[in-house]
């Protein structure tokens, strides 16, 4: 599929062919979910916790006498019955992770990008560069109308738009390999380079 490309400044660029195995897909929301969850679980720190009867500060003396009070034979305060005692099967730590294969999810960022190709919400860009200034790109950025929004670059990204771009709310920039499912559906515009088109193709084909 063709797509124009612009420049920052609105005017345009020439166009730019978009891979029909990459861009051209029907999204399907299964193997989205899966990736974002695959993702999100990975990023999940895993480091609740909470005292067991082992681990909660009390006197080891048995509470009361075992026999004549009409009450429940108890030995412990620590006992998780007890207000302050410990937590029976409570959290841990542990890792959230789980494994996902490489094929599943470069098929997932595929169908992210054609999910943001269907939507309409994929902008090519010329270059992606600027002078380090966050005033001018701010104004650029806010003429273009985007307010959400994801700029994925070649193999790096040009130091003074990053800089630029750092303290501009909504405003997010990734190298190709930075380039993920999670990131790419919560942005409301994903705004690729020509470069950035280029090393997707080579990385997803």
């Amino acid at each position: 599929m063709k797509a124009d490309a612009i420049k920052l400044d609105g005017k345009k660029a020439g166009s730019v062919d978009l891979d029909d195995e990459i861009f051209g897909l029907e999204p399907r929301a299964d193997i989205l979910h899966r990736v974002v969850r695959w993702q999100r679980n990975n990023a999940q720190a895993g480091t609740h916790k909470v005292k067991t009867r082992s681990e909660t500060s009390y006197s080891t003396k048995k509470i009361y006498r075992q026999k004549g009070t009409g009450g429940a034979r108890h030995g412990s305060r620590n006992a998780p019955i007890f207000r302050k005692g410990g937590i029976y099967k409570g959290p841990t730590p542990r890792s959230h992770g789980h494994d996902l294969p490489k094929k599943f999810r470069k098929l997932g960022l595929k169908h992210a990008l054609s999910a943001k190709a269907k939507a309409g919400e994929i902008v090519v860009l010329d270059v992606a560069e600027s002078d380090g200034k966050t005033g001018a790109l701010a104004k650029q950025v806010a003429n273009l109308g985007w307010k959400r929004a994801l700029v994925i670059d070649g193999a790096s990204v040009n130091e003074g738009f990053a800089k630029a771009a750092a303290n501009i709310d909504g405003l997010d920039i990734l190298p190709t390999m930075g380039a993920n499912v999670y990131d790419i559906l919560r942005r409301d515009t994903l705004v690729l380079t020509k470069a950035g088109v280029e090393a997707l193709e080579a990385r997803l084909k």
